[in-house]
């Protein structure tokens, strides 16, 4: 079982910026992937960022040049910083982790809200 944790959320006028921290309960490189996902209201989930075990990331294109994904192995946390928000980017963000062995965890979601 792996618990995440997110806080960071909130609320920031366009072109603000926001971090977002995901505490997981266990080492982060044991997993395979740990990332964000996001669901704005009468959309499917998509994915924001992750990386991977072996230290890779991957952005939706809708977020590159505007967020950072970036882990720390020492305290087992996850941020995503994320610059120039725009309205679009309103959503829960959620942390979400695939273990080696294919277990799939996610965290319980932090409400980013960017006014225009």
């Amino acid at each position: 079982q792996v618990r995440l944790i997110e806080s960071g959320g909130g609320l920031v006028q366009a072109g603000g910026s926001l971090t977002l921290s995901c505490a997981a309960s266990r080492n982060i490189p044991s997993f395979a992937t740990i990332g964000w996902y996001r669901q704005a209201p009468g959309k499917q989930r998509e994915l924001v960022a992750l990386c991977t075990s072996d230290g890779r990331t991957n952005y939706a294109d809708s977020v590159k040049d505007r967020f950072i994904i970036s882990r720390d192995n020492a305290k087992n946390t996850v941020v995503l910083q994320m610059n120039s928000l725009k309205s679009e980017d309103t959503a829960v963000y959620y942390c979400n982790s695939v273990t080696r062995l294919g277990g799939d965890y996610w965290g319980q979601g932090t409400q980013v809200t960017v006014s225009s």
